[in-house]
């Protein structure tokens, strides 16, 4: 009696032992859509900017006195402020596709509104409709450009950095 209780008791040990590592088994082998569902997935959202995005300031050479404003805003929103001149448009920054002085990013700005008033030049022209493009030729971080060409010569607007 005591040989059946003793192999009773090793046999559903050890049958417990089975069905364990059978479950464990079914477990690793289960389909990964099964896995996942049961595990919380996090998801990290990087959203990356162009590295013009900011406030920007060009000194006039023949008026100290007055600075034109290029506020790059999100949604690829721009605003120029010139003396009494306030301008709206749009952007597109198109960064050097190799990160190498070959090729310069490319900004090209639609004015879509401007209020037609006098701007650091001196001049009152309305610029409604117009579209720009110019070559960055970045100096520093906190320093560009306007050229006319995508050699990096022909620049005639050195524009630096206010605000991020």
């Amino acid at each position: 009696m005591k040989k059946t209780a003793l192999i009773t008791a090793l046999f559903l040990s050890f049958s417990s032992f089975t069905m364990a590592a059978e479950q464990a088994t079914q477990v690793q082998t289960a389909p990964a859509s099964t896995v996942t569902a049961t595990n919380k997935t996090s998801y990290i959202r990087i959203n990356t900017r162009p590295e013009i995005l900011g406030l920007w300031g060009m000194e006039i050479p023949n008026n100290k006195k007055c600075t034109e404003f290029y506020n790059f805003r999100g949604q690829n929103e721009v605003v120029v402020n010139s003396g009494k001149e306030w301008s709206i448009g749009l952007f597109d920054y198109q960064p050097s596709p190799d990160n190498t002085l070959e090729k310069p990013p490319v900004l090209i700005m639609q004015i879509k509104y401007e209020n037609n008033e006098i701007d650091c030049s001196g001049q009152k022209q309305d610029q409604s409709g117009e579209v720009s493009q110019y070559f960055v030729k970045w100096i520093n971080k906190n320093q560009i450009n306007f050229c006319a060409s995508d050699k990096g010569d022909q620049c005639f607007a050195t524009l630096n950095r206010v605000l991020p």
